[in-house]
């Protein structure tokens, strides 16, 4: 879906408290996430533009956005 947000509280709202524990203690997980969320803007801001990149770079943008969720999410896990 264009534009559909992609922060990990709304994916992941059953590790609010593993995020929030993360966010006051650890900085690289903050340097992460901004990181993450900078990427999530991008490529919502590109799909509600009409993509004006090509498909080839979108989907490297995508796929970026999705490795680095996984590595965030496997943080949250190793929290709870």
């Amino acid at each position: 879906m264009l534009g559909e947000e992609h922060s990990l509280t709304h994916d992941f709202p059953e590790h609010i408290d593993a995020i929030n524990k993360l966010t006051e203690s650890d900085p690289d997980f903050v340097a992460q996430v901004k990181t993450y969320n900078a990427l999530d803007k991008e490529i919502r801001t590109l799909e509600l533009n009409g993509n004006p990149i090509d498909d080839d770079e979108m989907h490297k943008l995508k796929n970026r956005r999705a490795a680095m969720k996984d590595d965030l999410y496997d943080r949250l896990v190793a929290v709870t």
